[in-house]
């Protein structure tokens, strides 16, 4: 069983060596790379959930950090959010990704009351994604165009609040998020 907790001090580690790993790098915006840039991690984590503005979570299974998920509300009144995730490479292929982001899902919906809908974007060049993205109950929307040269678009996907998941595709999120 996975657990969602908060992001501690005592993460930092797992933190860089996540980091470590060229594919995770490369998939994301933000790196931790030593120790400082991980405190400054959790650090914008921390101010994000006073702020009401991004709810981060370390995915946990028998004390080891598996990945991160977390909810990102640029607007905390608005009626949308989005789900940002990874895994660490040991953590991949193992449904990991689609528990945890099913089990922020659910959290999210009970915890904000006015949240209507979590979209969840991704490049194209990452199939894996999108099959996380299915898994979890969330439904094409759309493909995005480059956003930059180089870049390859998107998809985003989107779980609305009460919507069925994909019969036959969404994966039970056994599991519990710890506050």
């Amino acid at each position: 069983m996975i657990e969602l907790r908060r992001w501690v001090a005592a993460d930092v580690p797992a933190l860089v060596d996540a980091y470590a790993d060229p594919v995770l790098r490369a998939g994301t915006r933000l790196h931790c790379t030593t120790p400082a840039e991980a405190s400054a991690w959790i650090a914008m984590h921390d101010e994000g959930w006073a702020a009401g503005t991004r709810y981060g979570f370390a995915v946990v299974k028998d004390a080891l950090v598996l990945g991160t998920v977390a909810l990102k509300r640029p607007d905390p009144a608005g009626p949308r959010g989005e789900v940002g995730y990874w895994t660490v490479a040991a953590a991949r292929g193992r449904g990991v990704a689609p528990r945890a982001v099913g089990l922020l899902t659910g959290w999210a919906f009970v915890e904000f009351p006015g949240l209507a809908a979590i979209d969840l974007f991704h490049r194209l060049g990452n199939p894996a994604s999108c099959r996380v993205a299915v898994k979890s109950g969330y439904r094409y929307a759309e493909t995005l165009p480059p956003e930059a040269p180089g870049r390859d678009g998107g998809h985003r996907h989107v779980r609305a609040r009460g919507a069925a998941a994909n019969p036959g595709q969404a994966v039970p999120a056994p599991g519990r998020v710890v506050l």
